[in-house]
């Protein structure tokens, strides 16, 4: 990598990672992209509800977002997009149109975590001086390097000799599960005959690539609210219908619920609140939880006995409950004949010295919306890993991801597409050579 081109990828990572904005709240995050977009010049660029139609989003919050869009504005961001994206309206969508050739889509998500980051000064964020600028916010799952890679390639491509279509989706929301459905359901996902979905780390170190992914897990979240009668603990407690205690009831449940003979499923309940004060029963209670399972179908059973079960353990206590399904994700599998593309060209890229055909996955991701719509219509998906040492996991205060890593990303997006674009309609996977001495 010439140091030109690695400052500027830096330097784009680094200024994601100071402004890191939650789902749906990606206003900065999205003006940046835009600007960036138009600087590369392409023939469309959509925000926001031209992007998608903004009733196909899942996890929109309650809460009021002006100030994030406030802060946005402080920021520079242009105000007439500020303006389209109200309500929590983000993310991008990029088109470059180069004629006959094939149609690929490449999906990167660009939101981030209400995590507080470190100031341990051995945190290299910290050291460098490009921390979080938003308390209580941080990009601690990557999305800054993704959205780089985005960009990056999206230029790369630009100004090459590509013939083909190239639609790059800046998804927000993906860690609430809540953009990965309209961005599928738009227009700007018909007819593409491939799909790439990208992510950074997952424990595979710097040097290494997995090209595609095993396994994701069909997830949901689900919210409910339990509703009971308040009355003096000590006076007269059986005069109250005690929500906190179906929602113990209901979480106990929860995890008693049991597992199905054909294959892995998973529940949890991640947070619950009730009650006011010690001496009175607790009228109302909220948790928030969540399902998966190894397949759609598993994840649609565990989530079908995960709200009988909350029902259930309020009527048992004579309260009532209010379940809602927040968002939810499907499973979806990469394409071995991608996969085995991806390893080719992995396999020689420079700093790359381990390509792995393929790895399980064993989280969520509601890329495979993409995925599955893709693949639907007859064309072929991956999700692939690039490999970057990263401190402490994922979701911590102290993640970060080892800067090479953003060349590598680069080099084998945009390897891959031009490849594609060569072989278009691609190969059986057994026709091509995966170079077998460097991957396992």
């Amino acid at each position: 990598m010439t140091e030109p081109i690695r400052d500027r990828l830096v330097s784009l990572r680094r200024s994601f990672h100071r402004q890191p904005e939650p789902a749906w709240r990606e206003f900065a995050t999205t003006a940046k992209l835009v600007e960036e977009i138009r600087e590369i010049g392409v023939d469309e660029v959509a925000a926001g509800p031209d992007a998608y139609d903004p009733a196909d989003r899942m996890a929109v919050p309650d809460e009021d977002l002006d100030p994030w869009i406030e802060r946005a504005r402080e920021r520079g961001a242009d105000d007439d997009l500020l303006e389209r994206m109200t309500g929590g309206n983000t993310g991008a969508v990029a088109v470059l149109d180069r004629g006959e050739g094939p149609a690929i889509g490449l999906r990167v998500d660009i939101d981030a975590l209400f995590i507080e980051e470190s100031t341990d000064p051995d945190h290299e964020p910290v050291d460098e001086g490009f921390r979080s600028e938003i308390d209580g916010a941080m990009h601690a799952c990557g999305h800054d390097a993704h959205m780089t890679w985005g960009l990056a390639t999206l230029e790369a491509i630009a100004e090459s000799d590509f013939s083909g279509r190239l639609v790059v989706f800046f998804q927000p929301a993906e860690e609430t599960s809540g953009g990965g459905r309209p961005m599928a359901n738009s227009g700007f996902a018909d007819d593409l005959d491939y799909l790439l979905a990208v992510h950074v780390g997952l424990d595979h170190p710097t040097g290494e690539v997995v090209a595609g992914v095993e396994k994701p897990l069909a997830m949901c979240h689900v919210d409910a609210t339990i509703e009971g009668t308040s009355a003096h603990a000590g006076k007269a407690p059986q005069e109250g219908n005690n929500a906190m205690h179906a929602m113990g009831t209901a979480i106990v449940n929860a995890y008693g619920i049991p597992r199905h003979s054909e294959g892995m499923t998973r529940v949890n309940v991640g947070k619950a609140t009730a009650g006011t004060a010690s001496n009175v029963i607790a009228e109302r209670a909220h948790m928030e939880t969540e399902a998966r399972g190894e397949t759609t179908e598993l994840m649609e059973y565990m989530k079908r006995r995960l709200e009988r079960t909350v029902r259930s353990a309020a009527k048992m206590h004579g309260c009532r409950a209010t379940v809602e399904v927040v968002s939810e994700s499907p499973r979806a599998d990469s394409d071995p004949e991608l996969q085995a593309l991806v390893s080719e060209v992995a396999n020689g890229v420079d700093g790359i010295d381990r390509v792995l055909p393929a790895a399980d996955f064993g989280a969520s991701e509601d890329a495979t919306f993409l995925m599955n719509r893709v693949q639907s219509e007859g064309g072929l998906a991956t999700y692939l890993i690039v490999g970057t040492d990263h401190p402490t996991s994922h979701h911590t205060p102290t993640f970060d991801v080892d800067e090479r890593s953003l060349q590598h990303g680069v080099d084998v997006l945009v390897g891959t597409i031009r490849d594609l674009e060569r072989r278009h309609p691609v190969p059986q996977a057994a026709d091509i050579d995966v170079g077998t001495d460097s991957a396992e």
